[in-house]
């Protein structure tokens, strides 16, 4: 008898391709900055919250941080406000961060934690304010070699993962927005996302770090090409840093951070392409661009064994 074709072999076949990658991933911590067109994507968000749920019941540890700057923007619109920005950061007056907090712990946190939550009571939120889990100074920007004044706009100094690995050890999803308190003014602060998630991917020990954005990697002669960078090393990144278009400065900073840390990948992924976070993670292929720690230093050789002079066997120096 000939063997029956079975319709369904290929999902059986895709399967057993994760199967290397899910047992190197199990029981580990993913940080994922979730961001660009993904945050504003009905369909990609929704795919997004089906990634995350699929890496919670793979055995994976996902935490998810956010900011949302298509939404501040939008709000800050709507108020008469004017959004400005220098060396990629929003300048944030003391009224704008009244509506950077409310929207992002208001608005877009609501949202995701309510997505996440449709697949079962997985997702709490929470932001770097709560049980001060990241504790932050005032950020200045450099704008032509000069330091420049952007407001509320915070560097984290401190982070404190308690609260983040008591969610994860009781099998939540935190869900964390980019924001922190003054540890000396009380004064709240914006955080960039990609700062944020990088901090907390190194204070967790992290896996791997994972941030959406909305190109497919980093280019290796834009505009000139549009080859991705598949891999790199964080010195081989740290080169490119100066050559880097404002945008991409903090998503890049952020995984050089990371990696230089303790984390042991960082990946800045097309959050333009449905379920982008599984194709990183459990396909051979992978998309996107991964940065890595430089390789260890072999160590040196040891000095060739000492041959004492015939006739002198016994003596001591």
């Amino acid at each position: 008898m000939s063997t029956r074709k079975h319709t369904a072999l290929p999902k059986a076949r895709t399967l057993v391709e994760a199967l290397p990658w899910l047992t190197r991933h199990h029981g580990k911590t993913v940080v994922i900055k979730f961001g660009g067109n993904a945050m504003v994507d009905e369909e990609l968000k929704a795919a997004f919250a089906q990634d995350v749920v699929f890496l919670r019941h793979a055995g994976l540890k996902p935490v998810v941080v956010h900011g949302g700057g298509p939404q501040i923007s939008a709000q800050l619109d709507r108020l008469g406000l004017v959004s400005e920005f220098k060396a990629g950061l929003r300048v944030t007056t003391p009224e704008a961060m009244d509506v950077v907090r409310m929207v992002l712990a208001g608005q877009v946190q609501r949202e995701l934690v309510g997505l996440l939550n449709q697949h079962g009571p997985l997702a709490v939120g929470l932001t770097g304010e709560d049980a001060r889990t990241l504790t932050a100074t005032r950020h200045y920007a450099v704008v032509d070699g000069e330091p420049v004044d952007i407001g509320r706009v915070g560097e984290i100094t401190e982070v404190n993962t308690g609260a983040i690995t008591a969610l994860l050890d009781d099998g939540r999803i935190p869900v964390v927005s980019s924001i922190a308190r003054s540890g000396d003014d009380d004064h709240v602060y914006n955080v960039n996302a990609d700062t944020a998630a990088a901090a907390l991917a190194a204070a967790l020990n992290a896996e791997t770090l994972m941030v959406l954005t909305d190109v497919e990697g980093l280019y290796a002669d834009w505009p000139n090409s549009d080859d991705v960078i598949s891999q790199l090393t964080a010195s081989e990144l740290e080169k490119l840093l100066p050559e880097l278009a404002s945008g991409m400065v903090p998503k890049m900073e952020g995984c050089l951070h990371a990696v230089r840390n303790g984390v042991h990948t960082a990946r800045v992924i097309d959050g333009r392409v449905q379920h982008a976070i599984l194709l990183e993670i459990f396909t051979d292929e992978g998309i996107g661009t991964m940065v890595v720690p430089d390789a260890p230093a072999r160590p040196a050789a040891p000095p060739p064994p000492y041959d004492a002079p015939a006739g002198n066997e016994g003596e001591t120096a």
